[in-house]
């Protein structure tokens, strides 16, 4: 008992999701009708999406162009490569696994460089950049997956209306810093002064040239192809909208319990289990003609505000599940923009953010405050610059 309590305990977000919807099923009763209305469609994918990426990970698939960080000399060119690292990442890999890559080497080469002062601020960025950079892709974030699923609008108009925000964005972060290193721009990553400091630079850059040697021409080994192309499979059936998709979720299952098996073990099922709550939880109260009412007069029309709202409550990706029921006609511009802007508003609006956290803490253990505290005035900075433009682009577009 004490184990399970001290799962729950952890899993806070699960917590919450499974409560909502036993909650709700006191609104509603369980019916056939309720189970068939849960999405399968996004839990499968999810799924896929989970597995395989999981895969990139143990393959280190991105190995190639992290170990390029050996040859990069100045700071801020380094803080540049990470942090639009993750930016371009996260569109395909999505938001929390591009942080997963990134973080903790960012955190191992900055420490080691003896410039600690600038990790707070650049993990920030970071985390600036997989929330914005993820949202131009329906497979970036699983918000994103859920409302291009549940939407119908097509992978062409979807990247349209996400466009604007994502090529605003990209200029930003580069504003915000230009600010951290508007003194010290040219600073080089090792310090002059410190000759053990820069015998780890050397030998850094030593390993890394040994490690490319050793690795050219044997990048693409068997599973690497197999995730990779059980990766391009996947990013075909979500674009498709392929009514295939209970048989390729079948075919990935079986091809990783063949070749990789171990990699099913790992799974993010906490997610998963997550969402299937949150859906259960979102299929009963709409089945409540009062309660269905009273949230569509709240939600309609004000999408964009709920949603940011929403979410600092129960995070982005439920919060999506919850309001895509009540939102409005042609409400889904907004709803989009809101949930991929409520993380920067807390630690508390992404699960990209909350992922970060626990990286850092990892590292540094007892120093969460000081991450939350510089992320939340760095993220609120960058909201409050985006906010207005993407109001703009609410109304008048």
């Amino acid at each position: 008992m004490r184990k399970i309590l001290d799962f729950f305990k952890k899993e806070m977000m699960l917590s919450v999701a499974l409560a909502a919807a036993v909650a709700s099923l006191f609104i509603t009763p369980p019916s056939s009708e309720l189970f068939s209305e849960i999405d399968w469609k996004t839990l499968a994918t999810l799924f896929m999406l989970l597995s395989v990426l999981e895969g990139f990970k143990q393959e280190n698939i991105f190995a190639p162009l992290l170990r390029r960080t050996a040859r990069i000399s100045g700071i801020k060119r380094l803080t540049c490569f990470f942090v639009y690292g993750v930016f371009f990442s996260s569109m395909f890999v999505t938001n929390d696994v591009s942080l997963i890559i990134f973080v903790p080497l960012t955190i191992t080469i900055f420490k080691s460089a003896g410039k600690e002062k600038y990790i707070l601020p650049v993990l920030a960025f970071e985390n600036i950049a997989a929330i914005r950079g993820s949202l131009l892709t329906p497979f970036g974030s699983p918000q994103n997956l859920f409302l291009f699923s549940q939407s119908g609008i097509s992978a062409g108009d979807f990247l349209g209306m996400m466009f604007p925000l994502w090529i605003f964005s990209f200029f930003l972060l580069y504003v915000f810093v230009s600010l951290l290193y508007k003194n010290n721009s040219r600073e080089p990553v090792m310090q002059e002064d410190g000759e053990k400091l820069a015998a780890e630079g050397k030998l850094a850059q030593k390993e890394g040239a040994l490690w490319q040697k050793k690795e050219e021409g044997k990048f693409w080994k068997p599973r690497r192809i197999l995730y990779v192309s059980l990766f391009s499979v996947i990013i075909f059936t979500i674009v498709s909208r392929t009514n295939l998709w209970p048989f390729v979720t079948l075919a990935v299952a079986l091809a990783l319990l063949a070749f990789d098996r171990k990699i099913l073990f790992k799974t993010d099922y906490v997610l998963l289990l997550t969402f299937l709550c949150f859906f259960v939880f979102s299929s009963s109260i709409c089945k409540n003609p009062a309660v269905a009412a009273f949230l569509q007069g709240i939600v309609s029309g004000h999408e964009y505000l709920a949603s940011i709202l929403l979410s600092q409550v129960i995070s982005n990706v439920p919060a999506a599940i919850v309001l895509w029921p009540f939102a409005g006609e042609g409400g889904l511009k907004a709803l989009l923009y809101g949930l991929d802007s409520a993380g920067l508003c807390s630690i508390i609006g992404s699960l990209a953010s909350v992922i970060n956290l626990r990286i850092y803490v990892r590292e540094y253990p007892g120093k969460s405050a000081a991450f939350i505290k510089s992320f939340t005035w760095i993220s609120l900075a960058f909201f409050a610059v985006v906010v207005f433009p993407q109001l703009a682009l609410i109304k008048f577009f």
